[in-house]
């Protein structure tokens, strides 16, 4: 595991920490835990500095008590060192050389710093995700209930069946690093039927859109270039980017999505490698970006040489009968990136590219030098299901629509005091919290059973931070449990009575253990849901 860095922002450290709590017994054993599991993958590497006491602890809304126990249980292991005026490190083995820290003279004699083009530009290049939306579902089963990652529950009958009679080819290696022939036809021809000519040339067929967007970003991103992005937005983006150490420029988000003012301002003056947007029920607000502000933005950038990305993967999931609008590409020279795991399921990893003929000759050849192809049977069974579409996209949006009113009514009767408008398409809401933050508050749901995506993780600009995203994907008896959940959580949170039992002055959070006999406050053991041990 690569490490966190020698002195991680809480927020990160937070997001590694990830169900940290969902354990049995008290709060700072089960945090000293999790803290030690870090320190010996090397995801803390010695001499790390840790965050303080009262910051951590209102990070992750305990007292300051747990956190100091926490560190004092790592201390007492010999895996912390903690000292008066220069804060709690991580233990350095025997002997150990002490390395230079920032503000010294040279850096000549620290290994982490030599050579490392990842400090260019003053970008720190990122080697794994610290995001809450990833790092909940490298957990293992736990009985949370997962508002954090939007993806279909199950896969749809005709996915099934698609498999079933499945006819493998004869004569074929298997190898098709821009993917099969009839996959490719088949994605073109769903753009020309949005009135976007495309040909099979301009199609690459990756390992769902995450593998598009990571492509994308190791063929046109250096260290330190800068990529325009969209304040708040899709946070696994976030995560390539810092991969390649870019520099993000967010743009804020506003009622109709992205202020194309503004980006045009940042193209002009930043001239970023790559700008990044999504255009249509922009994850995580929902917002739609009317046509004449999405000409505008293709001209511009087009004009002043920025390659544009628009994530196309939620386009397919519009609530409403009216006829749609063009995608972005017909406006101009777009790279879309598509995906049929948000209409179809998660588990099948078919994404796609589609740009300039030239681009996705790169990408095909970049794409061959990690994975020579995507799964051919995959491929068969998408083509298939995208010959007869229509049925298994009614399907996916009627449910979607029926979860969509249930959580609002929901929230409404058990969390009035929140605030969300009503989605037009997609599959979350973006939610608003009345006082206190995302961060803190996704620590108490936990501690509750439910996992909810904080809006700082999704914001570059620092903002949204009290925000929430949550997705309506769920059946609605385990929409219901959830929100009861959080309904729970939301009373916990509120600030604890002056002089009550485990209420810290310096955080304002009740809440020393786990719960009586280590379960989550709000959690009937034993029971079950849907397959959700509760």
């Amino acid at each position: 595991m690569k490490p966190i860095g020698h002195s991680p922002e809480p927020d990160d450290l937070v997001s590694r920490l990830g169900r940290w709590s969902a354990g049995r017994g008290p709060l700072y054993l089960l945090l000293a835990a999790r803290l030690r599991r870090l320190v010996d993958e090397g995801a803390l590497p010695p001499g790390t500095l840790l965050p303080p006491d009262r910051r951590l602890a209102k990070d992750l809304a305990v007292g300051r008590t747990t956190v100091v126990a926490a560190y004092d249980t790592l201390r007492q292991e010999g895996r912390l060192v903690r000292r008066q005026g220069s804060g709690t490190r991580v233990a350095r083995p025997a002997l150990a050389p002490e390395a230079p820290r920032a503000g010294d003279a040279s850096r000549a004699g620290d290994p982490s710093w030599a050579g490392d083009p990842s400090r260019a530009g003053g970008a720190p290049r990122v080697a794994e995700t610290s995001n809450p939306l990833f790092l909940h579902l490298l957990e293992a089963p736990d009985g949370v209930i997962l508002l954090s990652c939007a993806a279909p529950a199950e896969p749809p009958p005709e996915l099934v069946e698609a498999y079933r009679s499945l006819v493998l080819p004869g004569g074929d290696l298997g190898y098709h690093p821009a993917g099969l022939g009839v996959l490719r036809e088949a994605v073109a021809a769903r753009y020309a039927e949005r009135g976007v000519p495309t040909g099979p040339g301009q199609i690459l067929v990756t390992t769902g859109a995450q593998q598009g967007l990571s492509l994308l970003a190791r063929l046109l991103l250096a260290p330190g270039d800068g990529v325009l992005v969209e304040a708040p937005t899709y946070p696994g983006a976030l995560d390539l980017f810092r991969e390649a150490a870019a520099v993000p420029l967010p743009v804020a988000v506003g009622p109709d999505g992205v202020d194309v003012a503004e980006a045009v301002r940042v193209m002009e003056r930043h001239r970023p490698a790559l700008a990044y947007v999504v255009a249509r029920f922009q994850n995580p607000t929902g917002t739609v970006l009317p046509p004449l502000a999405g000409r505008r933005l293709v001209a511009a950038a087009n004009a002043l040489g920025v390659p544009l990305v628009d994530d196309e993967v939620l386009d397919d999931l519009a609530f409403g009968t009216a006829r749609e609008p063009r995608p972005l590409s017909a406006y101009g020279e777009v790279i879309a990136v598509g995906s049929l795991s948000k209409v179809v399921w998660g588990g099948l990893r078919i994404g796609w590219v589609r740009g300039p003929a030239p681009l996705i000759a790169r990408l095909a050849r970049l794409k061959a030098l990690h994975d020579l192809g995507c799964d051919v049977p995959s491929q068969l069974v998408a083509a298939r299901l995208l010959a007869d579409f229509a049925p298994v996209r009614a399907a996916r949006l009627h449910a979607l629509r029926a979860g969509h009113a249930h959580l609002r009514a929901e929230l409404a009767r058990l969390l009035p005091s929140w605030s969300c408008a009503p989605a037009t398409g997609g599959q979350t809401l973006w939610v608003g919290l009345p006082h206190g933050d995302g961060v803190s508050f996704a620590q108490v749901a936990l501690r509750h059973g439910v996992a909810v995506l904080p809006g700082a993780t999704t914001d570059a600009l620092g903002g949204s931070v009290r925000q929430l995203r949550l997705h309506f994907l769920l059946p609605r008896e385990v929409l219901t449990e959830a929100v009861r959940r959080l309904a729970a959580a939301w009373a916990e949170y509120g600030p604890a009575p002056a002089g009550a039992p485990g209420a810290d002055p310096g955080s304002g959070r009740g809440g020393e253990t786990g719960g009586e006999a280590g379960v989550r406050p709000g959690v009937r053991p034993g029971a079950s849901l849907q397959g959700i041990t509760l």
